[in-house]
């Protein structure tokens, strides 16, 4: 069984081909016979597991019981106490509240330069938050962060289960053992 960690960059679809020419995982990686566990969306960044076992794809994904995913999201203003708290219970998403979430203040990690960057504002500042979910609905980080007033700029998959990012620059990916 093979599994693929890959930081997948900005701008990048989570899948092998595109109709409209986008960037895939095509560019980046050339290993037949994988699929991603998962998906980021085109703007998000950041850790993408790849495997070439179904069942691997299942453990990995499963809603609710899947591997834990953290995700540092930098959002626009300074979350108060009470945001954060509304995110760690859970929010209304489309008229259904989300699972409960990990989420805590983060000092801006060391991670590589986005490009393009995200826009900025003089008169707004930004913070980063370090948000651990099981579930995954389509953009919820995202969504959630601007539900209790803070959109979410930038988006950055750290860790799934037990693998991070750590050591592995944007745009590369290395195999591990699986156990």
């Amino acid at each position: 069984m093979r599994l693929i960690l890959f930081n997948k960059p900005y701008g990048v679809l989570s899948r092998f081909t595109d109709p409209h020419g986008r960037p895939t995982l095509k560019n980046y990686i050339d290993v037949p016979h994988v699929y991603a566990a998962g998906r980021l969306d085109l703007d998000s960044e950041g850790l993408l597991l790849l495997t070439d076992s179904g069942a691997l794809i299942h453990r990995i994904t499963r809603p609710g019981r899947g591997w834990p995913k953290v995700y540092w999201a930098q959002v626009e203003g300074e979350p108060s106490d009470e945001a954060l708290a509304r995110l760690a219970g859970g929010v209304l998403l489309d008229g259904q509240k989300t699972r409960p979430i990990t989420v805590t203040r983060l000092e801006a990690p060391a991670v590589w330069v986005r490009d393009p960057p995200i826009r900025h504002r003089l008169t707004v500042p930004t913070s980063w938050l370090s948000l651990t979910l099981r579930e995954g609905r389509n953009r919820q980080v995202r969504r959630m962060t601007a539900a209790v007033g803070h959109p979410t700029l930038r988006l950055i998959r750290y860790a799934v289960g037990k693998h991070t990012i750590d050591g592995l620059p944007s745009g590369h990916w290395r195999n591990i053992e699986v156990e």
